[in-house]
């Protein structure tokens, strides 16, 4: 008898964990360690769940541990199925769509420290049309090589750098915004730490001179590694600060999926009053991170978002620079006016 109690305690076991994991934010665990690397990786542990669900079924072969095997691989299977169904949910396709006057192509990608040269970025940049380009991990100097070439390409940038400290290059974001859509200054601050920027990697929030238009928040927090959990918490706490306006625009790595933004929304919005624009394009569920991990196995980290005032068109993640060597796919937007 001990033995089928113990047998069951493990399975009923292992199937309220696996319930905690498949939805962390229904018991408010999604930002804590375990779960949130869990459910940022929801493909990749729906593929680890399934072959351990086929490894249990051996022990339904023999008839002592039949049922045990049996209650294991069904447990892990759901929780498979439960993963699949999520990231379908959230989209595996995207689109693209041709912009006009009105509308605003956005462009983020994480260089990995400038690996993809000034000309690949800026190439990318002009294929997609892109009039804000957000780049993570990227210094002034390389951020005016691209605008250069971006000029000699027909679509002239004005470039602006936030750098915490020369270190590394992971100090350093830029962020390009075409002149089309005014001037723009940067209003966050160059020291690390809220309330003027993330903790330890910057963010950069760019206000509209005369205040006509979207603000633009280009941004990078930090990876929800043990020693900075209490970083990236305050990192999203203060990216959800800055969309509780009516005219904002968010683009970057944001080491986060919309399962980790639970709890961060206001009036209907995923992170703040910002909407994520993969999910509204039908490709939330495509991983953006590690390029050497299939879309569908990888990790949606990096975003674009806006407020309701804005229309998403078309939403993609860009697969196919993915030996350019960073470890981040781009993702692009087309975003239009709603009204």
């Amino acid at each position: 008898m001990l033995p089928r109690i113990v047998c069951w305690a493990l399975v009923l076991g292992t199937a309220l964990l696996a319930a905690v994991l498949l939805w962390p934010q229904g018991v408010g665990l999604q930002n804590q360690w375990v779960a949130a690397h869990v459910v940022a990786l929801r493909g990749a542990a729906a593929v680890g769940a399934f072959v351990a669900a086929l490894a249990f079924m051996l022990f339904a072969i023999p008839r002592p541990t039949r049922t045990f095997g049996i209650g294991m691989a069904v447990v892990l299977a759901l929780f498979a199925a439960g993963n699949v169904a999520i990231v379908a949910a959230r989209g595996t396709g995207g689109s693209t769509a041709a912009g006009d006057a009105a509308s605003v192509t956005v462009l983020g990608w994480n260089t990995l420290g400038e690996v993809p040269d000034a000309s690949t970025v800026a190439g990318l940049a002009l294929d997609e049309g892109a009039d804000v380009v957000v780049l993570p991990e990227t210094t002034a100097p390389l951020g005016e090589e691209v605008a250069i070439a971006m000029r000699e390409g027909g679509s002239p940038m004005w470039v602006h750098t936030v750098a915490f400290d020369e270190v590394a290059k992971a100090r350093s974001t830029t962020i390009l915004i075409s002149p089309e859509l005014g001037d723009y200054e940067v209003v966050s601050e160059l020291v690390p730490g809220p309330p003027g920027n993330t903790n330890t990697l910057p963010s950069i929030v760019a206000e509209p001179v005369d205040g006509e238009g979207p603000r633009i928040v280009a941004v990078h927090a930090v990876a929800p590694i043990r020693w900075e959990l209490r970083n990236w918490r305050s990192d999203l706490d203060w990216l959800a600060g800055q969309c509780t306006g009516e005219d904002v625009i968010m683009a970057g790595d944001f080491n986060a999926t919309v399962d980790h933004f639970a709890g961060r929304g206001v009036d209907g919005g995923d992170l703040g009053r910002c909407r994520d624009a993969a999910v509204a394009g039908g490709a939330g569920g495509l991983g953006t991170w590690p390029t050497d991990l299939p879309e569908l196995v990888g990790s949606p980290i990096d975003h674009v978002l806006a407020t309701p005032n804005w229309r998403v068109d078309a939403f993609r993640v860009v697969g196919e620079v993915d030996d350019a060597g960073s470890d981040h796919r781009p993702v692009v937007a087309t975003l239009s006016p709603a009204g």
